[in-house]
């Protein structure tokens, strides 16, 4: 299996009930923006499968250590 990094490509209009990325385990980048698709928010699952809007990059394990994905938003 592989690792997958799935992102917007720019801040959705409302920030809120909204997935802002996910790190999929997949075969291929279909399958993860269909796995991504499954657990999104507000955003809705086209959103995850429409490559105009998100990202979607495969991870290598190799490299330093250091955070793959903080997902934060503050208020």
């Amino acid at each position: 299996m592989r690792l997958w990094l799935l992102k917007p490509h720019k801040d959705w209009d409302e920030w809120y009930d909204k997935a802002e990325g996910f790190v999929v385990r997949a075969e291929t980048e279909a399958d993860a923006r269909a796995v991504a698709a499954s657990a999104a928010g507000d955003e809705g699952p086209k959103a995850w499968k429409d490559v105009g809007l998100t990202s979607c990059l495969e991870l290598d394990q190799s490299g330093p250590p250091g955070v793959v994905l903080r997902d934060f938003a503050a208020a």
